[in-house]
């Protein structure tokens, strides 16, 4: 677990490995693990031919963005094929290797009304959750005990002053949902988003009016065109509609849904895409 968290809190992708299952001897029971990460590996399930063989293929899977787990079966016999050396304990080892993808990380800059709304939809996902606000009664305790069950690690961020510099405390990938209650606040986090390279994408709420004005005053402060079109607003899904604080919530939580999806699961989508007809029938099957 400890190195699950390592890796996640770095952003690096990894991959878990467990003994599913054991048929004569072998040098660890059903149950053990190891993670494997693409320059380290912690814990052991059991060394030798077998072990080489999980690191490899991890490290394969790793390369890859593949999220889709499977298995690996290893006999353990003089008689059986190897690469990295004989391992005749006489019994056969049935491993599983888990992908542990990076976890997408979404950032809400304003937990006003629909902040929260959109912070208590996201809690739910396996992600990193940052809300920023410069305001401290946005961020109490009794306000956010909505979000105690979160399946998502939250960051609270209480910045009172300048929160646009925790654009540059992001994690790389990140994306960046702006919708505070100031506009002034607002254009100065899009100003320090577009600055920022590593973001994934960067959301802006608000009218056509106000993206009007907004593009104009970053272009006087020395942004690129380019630059100015890494920004999207308004943001949501334009089927789902209202003002609603709930609604747009929703909406949002759709669009930064679709983003993260594709993100996370590169190989996985392609595969089905690829896969032919006979394929898909027998997986629904």
């Amino acid at each position: 677990m400890r190195a699950i968290q390592l890796l996640r809190a770095g952003r690096r992708p990894g991959v878990l490995v467990t003994v599913m299952s054991v048929r004569g001897h072998a040098p660890r029971e059903a149950g053990a693990k190891m993670v494997v990460a693409a320059d380290n590996v912690w814990a052991t399930v059991g060394g030798g031919n077998l072990e080489a063989l999980a690191v490899e293929r991890s490290r394969e899977l790793i390369a890859a963005g593949v999220t889709v787990p499977e298995t690996l079966t290893a006999a353990l016999s003089d008689k059986a094929p190897y690469q990295h050396g004989v391992q005749c304990c006489g019994g056969e080892v049935k491993l599983l290797l888990e992908p542990l993808p990076v976890v997408p990380s979404v950032a809400i800059f304003g937990v006003g009304h629909v902040g929260l709304e959109l912070a208590r939809i996201l809690a739910r996902h396996d992600i990193e959750l940052h809300l920023v606000d410069s305001r401290p009664d946005q961020l109490t305790a009794d306000r956010l005990a909505v979000l105690d069950d979160a399946v998502a690690q939250v960051h609270v961020h209480n910045v009172p002053v300048l929160p646009e510099l925790v654009v540059g405390e992001l994690p790389p990938g990140t994306h960046a949902v702006i919708m505070t209650h100031d506009h002034a606040e607002d254009a100065a986090l899009c100003d320090a988003a577009i600055r920022n390279d590593t973001l994934a994408t960067i959301g802006l709420i608000g009218s056509s009016a106000k993206w009007t004005r907004f593009q104009r005053k970053l272009a006087e402060d020395g942004n690129s065109g380019e630059a100015i079109a890494r920004i999207t607003t308004p943001i949501g899904i334009p089927s789902v509609s209202g003002k609603e604080p709930a609604v747009i919530a929703v909406s949002v939580a759709a669009w930064l849904l679709e983003r993260s999806t594709a993100e996370r699961h590169p190989v996985s989508a392609q595969s089905a895409e690829r896969r032919p007809a006979s394929a898909h029938r027998e997986a629904k099957a």
